[in-house]
């Protein structure tokens, strides 16, 4: 199978909704045969369409009077690859990505409509230097859809929470590709050995200088390869994770539960700020993940976690009280677009329901907590009503919670207003997944009808 036609394939996968751009990819690669060369360009390619979609249509909808809905489907995905090639893949030869697109449409069974697609990319060839890119017409938040490839919905959306600035660099952002980062397994090595193995593997890494045991790879060729990391001393996480389990501040000995735990990482990573001692439960609703949770403890040579099945959003058998409850819920992943660009493509309607899902996990995740004891809820997405509404509710209606402030290191600081309990991370501005943290503490002094009880007997209606 070719560069493309992989490529194709893949494509047609995450139209279909079957499954997250990486994961599709990944399969597509591994059921054919082509060199590392072939294998890049096909990711390439893959990743380039999926991030401009919206700007490619809107340029070949500028050579068909045939509306987008009426052509055959992966006839018009064969079409953004070429356009792609041609505005975007210097190096591809405009006739190359031509005839290759022919080529590629007659290979799919699709062999009446090569005509066609050979026929739009001549026009847009001969009329490259006209081609109004980006559109100088409509509405600005339709201009900057065709522009950035963003729906308009998410950025109005963003500029409402926001401010246009923000806005406009997150989008930006989306383009470049994500920095790779590492969490050192302190269990077994410190930073600076773990950095004089993998130079010896020929990958490159370097200290984050804000963050104790995090380090940012380069050059590291397929990860599941090094043996560092088939010796377990260390696991792929993202800084705004690292971030987030520092804040949790988990210590020797205590009870956590981490109730959306798959595939494990924060799981992970408190597990070494614990110097594994303690007990960590780790839960999610499917088997499968569970086994991932499972493998990954094994490989990193974690003893204090345990993995079991549990819906966090029903809670099911009752569990002994935990000193801190970790509550990273299922969310709509608009902070992750640079790694998954396919999100941004959702419609808001398929959003809608998660934040009331999300709540309930977080009142769900409440309950298990002592007297005392920390919550930490986080998502990877920059949506408000997932992140500030979900929490500014709870506290409104859970009294025997107060707001826990965060305590961040040098070198974060906050891009927008927000409680000192909450925190939002932006890809432009810390170099992390977009992401959002927001901490609370159960009181002690509250009995079970959340009254305050004072020393002089008095109660009264907790805040």
């Amino acid at each position: 199978m070719s560069a493309r036609k992989t490529a194709l394939k893949a494509l047609l996968r995450v139209d279909e909704n079957s499954g997250y751009s990486n994961l599709v990819l990944d399969k597509a690669l591994r059921s054919c045969q082509l060199s590392e060369r072939d294998r890049a360009f096909s990711a390439a390619l893959f990743y380039g369409v999926l991030e401009r979609r919206l700007t490619l249509d809107a340029v070949l909808e500028q050579y068909t009077a045939r509306p987008k809905r009426k052509v055959d489907t992966t006839v018009w995905e064969i079409l953004r690859m070429a356009a792609y090639q041609i505005f975007y893949m210097d190096k591809i030869p405009d006739s190359a990505a031509v005839n290759e697109a022919v080529i590629l449409t007659k290979q799919s069974g699709k062999g009446k409509a090569s005509g066609f697609v050979n026929g739009i990319l001549r026009n847009l060839l001969r009329s490259r230097g006209t081609v109004e890119f980006p559109l100088q017409h409509g509405s600005r938040l339709h201009r900057l859809s065709v522009q950035y490839s963003c729906p308009e919905w998410l950025i109005s959306m963003w500029e409402s929470a926001y401010g246009k600035d923000i806005t406009l660099k997150i989008m930006e952002n989306c383009f470049l590709r994500p920095p790779l980062y590492a969490r050192v397994n302190t269990l077994k090595i410190n930073r600076e050995k773990l950095m004089d193995l993998l130079h010896q593997e020929s990958i490159k890494a370097s200290p984050v200088l804000w963050l104790d045991d995090a380090l940012k790879l380069d050059n590291t060729g397929s990860i599941a390869q090094s043996k560092c990391f088939q010796h377990g001393l260390f696991h792929i996480q993202d800084l705004a994770s690292q971030l987030c389990c520092k804040l949790f501040g988990a210590k020797h000995g205590e009870r956590i539960y981490d109730v959306c735990a798959a595939p494990g990482g924060k799981t992970f990573t408190i597990a070494q700020r614990m110097h594994d001692d303690g007990e960590i439960r780790s839960f999610d609703q499917y088997k499968g993940k569970v086994g991932l949770i499972q493998k990954g403890a094994q490989r990193l040579g974690i003893h204090c976690i345990s993995a079991a099945l549990r819906d966090a959003a029903v809670g099911s058998d009752p569990l002994p009280p935990a000193d801190r409850v970790l509550c990273d819920v299922p969310c709509s992943g608009l902070g992750i677009l640079r790694r998954k660009p396919e999100i941004r493509y959702k419609s808001p309607e398929s959003i809608d329901s998660l934040p009331i899902l999300q709540y309930r996990i977080l009142c769900r995740s409440a309950d298990l907590l002592r007297p005392g004891g920390v919550l930490l809820y986080s998502t990877c997405t920059l949506n408000p009503a997932e992140n500030q509404a979900n929490t500014q509710r709870f506290l409104s209606e859970h009294p025997i919670f107060s707001a826990l402030p965060l305590h961040l290191p040098k070198g974060i600081q906050r891009t927008i207003k927000e409680p000192e309990n909450q925190l939002t991370l932006f890809p432009q501005m810390n170099q992390t997944d977009g992401f959002f943290i927001s901490a609370f503490r159960r009181e002690e002094s509250f009995n079970h009808a959340g009254y305050q009880i004072h020393d002089t007997g008095r109660t009264e209606r907790g805040l």
